[in-house]
């Protein structure tokens, strides 16, 4: 799965530790979720989504 969460993430001015701290993950699990080597959970998915404004199909591709 491909994600646009670093767009999303540099368009709101936020490091990867303030999503973390916004969705409750740590630091890692961004990195993770970046690079494309973890799949969120839906619930996670959704929390991502809310703390960057945007949606779960705007921010994650479904290939």
């Amino acid at each position: 799965m491909k994600n646009r969460i670093r767009d999303f993430r540099i368009k709101q001015g936020m490091t990867q530790e303030a999503l973390a701290a916004a969705a409750g993950v740590r630091r890692e699990t961004i990195v993770f979720l970046e690079q494309g080597k973890y799949n969120p959970s839906l619930l996670l998915a959704h929390h991502v989504a809310k703390a960057l404004g945007g949606t779960i199909d705007g921010i994650f591709i479904f290939e």
